[in-house]
């Protein structure tokens, strides 16, 4: 094998991981929708904001096990200074004044407020 047939099969896997790497995880369940939708369901049935919420907190236990080691330890997604029914009107509130956003965003957005929570 030539040193150039070397390089251009280096490079070509090294393409393929970049791509697999900038490739974003696809988001399923009850939340893998939008703002809007979230909006109409919980004005439909307003039962279906504890699903929501659910959804949301199984989403962001997902976060904290994607984080390095050392990085959200021990955060509490269910603060006594923030909880759960403050953490729904936040997303609800998100989601009134973003309609074109994914749901996912408005929980990646209570995400760092607890993050910002757990530091006071």
């Amino acid at each position: 094998m030539s040193a150039l047939s070397l390089v251009l099969l280096l490079a070509t896997g090294a393409s393929c991981e970049l791509r697999a790497e900038a490739r974003k995880a696809r988001i399923v369940g009850l939340g893998a929708t939008t703002c809007q939708r979230f909006n109409d369901d919980v004005r439909d049935n307003p039962v279906i904001r504890r699903d929501y919420l659910a959804w949301a907190q199984g989403f962001m236990s997902g976060i904290i096990l994607s984080r390095p080691p050392g990085v959200d330890d021990g955060l509490d997604l269910n603060p006594a200074t923030f909880d759960l029914i403050n953490q729904l009107h936040f997303l609800e509130d998100h989601c009134s004044r973003n309609v074109a956003s994914d749901f996912s965003d408005a929980v990646e957005r209570l995400y760092k407020r607890l993050r910002q929570e757990g530091k006071t």
